[in-house]
């Protein structure tokens, strides 16, 4: 008879079973968009409904998915609502851009997220990982995911900017929350599609910060060509400097340079992040996952140097990341918006509709999952994971526009879990309380106040 306990159930809305009225829908969009999704959303292939802002297709199926991300991706552009809300932030960085700008930052950043080069960022990743780790002490009660915050800024500060990232990480985790909490929100004025003359309250509020943030930029960029002035052979040969060789006819111009460079100090380091604290959460709810990925870590730390190579060879730790990255994806929406509009199947997808590819609905949806609410790294075990369907799965997003940084999020998390675990034990405590909330990330509100005990 098998004892093993009954999966883990980590926290998550429950489907609406009833639409909310525009107003209160206003409401929880702005505050939290994953409270919105109704019982029809886990359990159809598409909805296609006209809402407050227009034409709206919320897509499931995976035939569908593909259609928009890869075989007809020509014909969709990035959805109004979501370049309201980012570009503001973001401007011209690889996640917003779009036409020639995003293909000449795709080409300029490409070299740097090679397998060579992901390679050698192990080792650095490992340096950061072990020089964090000596902060915890034994018993602690900690933030973990203001601390994962802080250890894969740490981490990306050391491999894209061999650690000449101006400003201090204190006040930059405190201020990338309030960038989240502002700008990251959708305002119900986007949702309504007001002229952008209308000023946003979001907007208003999230200035002071995002003029913090490109201080930063400024700043760590002026010390960059500062250096190639003096020293042109002797500079990193890294993401920034990269960036900054490939400026010119052709190339990326320098606010396109400023752009990436906030986009990947913004929003690189801030997925990797909420993923590493939401699994470190769910092991320690569910100790039975948690045992054999300790012994799949403590065998691999003592037998192998090479950091490197950790990712092939802990596929029960990968398989328990992978799960976290299911149950809370790191980016829960992507948004299309069709250029023609045109039917697939028996779908007819208007002209100007949102198209809203949900990874957050996608992974939990009713008939591309069994038990989909539950923690079940078993998904993606050496044997079951050849069967997930590659658009029913989908946290780093599918198609040309996949995330440059995912096999570099994959090596950065399995070290920086292999180093931590192997040394500490994560367990909740009275006050870990978290509700996942969408500030452009999935984030735990409350924070995930743990115990750090030694091992």
């Amino acid at each position: 008879m098998d004892a093993r306990p009954a999966p883990f159930v980590p926290p998550a809305p429950k489907p609406r079973t009833k639409p909310p009225s525009t107003l209160e829908m206003m409401r929880i969009v702005y505050r939290n968009p994953l409270e919105l999704w109704g019982e029809p959303s886990y359990n159809e292939p598409w909805i296609s409904v006209t809402g407050i802002g227009g034409p709206l297709v919320i897509a499931n199926d995976p035939g569908l998915i593909r259609h928009v991300l890869v075989d007809n991706a020509k014909n969709y552009r990035m959805a109004t609502v979501r370049q309201k809300i980012l570009r503001p932030i973001l401007r011209d960085g690889l996640l917003t851009a779009e036409g020639e700008v995003w293909k000449r930052s795709r080409k300029a950043m490409a070299p740097v997220f090679t397998p060579r080069h992901i390679f050698g960022f192990a080792q650095p990743m490992l340096h950061r990982s072990l020089a964090f780790a000596d902060r915890y002490a034994d018993g602690m009660i900690s933030d973990i995911a203001r601390d994962m915050t802080t250890l894969t800024y740490e981490i990306l500060a050391e491999t894209l900017f061999s650690g000449e990232i101006a400003g201090e990480p204190g006040s930059f985790e405190t201020q990338i929350d309030r960038l989240f909490e502002t700008m990251g929100r959708v305002d119900p004025l986007d949702l309504l599609r007001a002229p952008d003359w209308l000023p946003r309250i979001t907007r208003i509020r999230g200035a002071k910060t995002m003029a913090y943030f490109r201080a930063i930029v400024a700043d760590t960029m002026k010390m960059r060509v500062e250096r190639l002035k003096r020293d042109p052979d002797g500079a990193p040969q890294d993401f920034l400097t990269l960036l900054l060789r490939a400026e010119g006819p052709g190339g990326l111009t320098r606010a396109e340079i400023e752009d990436n460079i906030i986009t990947f100090i913004g929003a690189g380091h801030e997925t990797t992040a909420r993923a590493l604290g939401w699994m470190l959460y769910c092991l320690a709810e569910a100790p039975w996952e948690r045992e054999p990925v300790e012994h799949e870590i403590d065998a691999v730390v003592a037998g192998e140097p090479d950091p490197a190579k950790w990712v092939d060879m802990m596929p029960l730790t990968r398989a328990a990341f992978e799960e976290t990255l299911r149950l809370y994806p790191p980016a829960p929406s992507i948004n299309r918006e069709p250029i023609e509009p045109e039917y697939y199947k028996d779908l007819y997808i208007p002209p100007k509709a949102a198209v809203l590819v949900m990874p957050w609905v996608v992974h939990r949806h009713r008939k591309l999952w069994d038990k989909p609410d539950a923690f079940m790294p078993e998904r993606f075990h050496p044997g079951n994971r050849e069967t997930v369907g590659r658009f029913q799965y989908l946290p780093f997003g599918a198609g040309p526009r996949v995330c440059i940084g995912a096999s570099f999020a994959m090596q950065e998390a399995m070290i920086a879990l292999a180093v931590l675990m192997s040394r500490f034990r994560f367990d909740t405590v009275a006050e870990t309380k978290p509700w996942p909330v969408q500030k452009l990330t999935t984030q735990p509100e409350g924070g995930l106040p743990m115990r750090v005990t030694r091992r």
